[in-house]
């Protein structure tokens, strides 16, 4: 489908007023059960944490914002996805490629449509998390 007919079928026009003034988000926290396990695996694949505090926090800042895992009482994060937007299609497809590697699962990168065209790469960690990694593409 051509970017315009996809704006056209799926998006309001004109937008609706945001009720808002919203900045952005400033990061996602993840719970794990099995949280020195995921602390392992997001280490191998990010490297060392910018943010340790105590022995239940790590962050790593992400562009302009931060991914924190905490202890959690119960469980891993599941029925959610972690979105990560890249630079370049090419650091997309590296990154997707590290969570793999590191014992992570997932279907090959692939151009798509997602409120514009980008770069998708879908990662699943071992705990269940699923992680989107995309990059917005050039509008032609």
């Amino acid at each position: 489908m051509e970017y315009d007919n996809y704006r056209e079928k799926f998006f309001t026009m004109p937008a609706p007023e945001q009720r808002f003034k919203f900045r952005g988000l400033h990061g996602t926290t993840l719970y794990f059960g099995d949280y020195e396990a995921a602390v392992s695996y997001y280490t191998q694949v990010l490297g060392e944490p910018a943010y340790v505090e105590g022995t239940g926090t790590r962050g790593w800042q992400l562009g302009n914002t931060w991914l924190t895992l905490l202890k959690g009482k119960m469980g891993n994060p599941q029925n959610m996805e972690l979105n990560i937007i890249m630079q370049t299609p090419a650091e997309a497809d590296r990154l997707q490629a590290a969570f793999i590697e590191a014992g992570g699962s997932g279907e090959p990168p692939s151009d798509q449509l997602m409120y514009q065209p980008v770069r998708y790469c879908a990662v699943d960690d071992p705990f269940g998390t699923h992680i989107l990694i995309f990059c917005p593409l050039p509008l032609e």
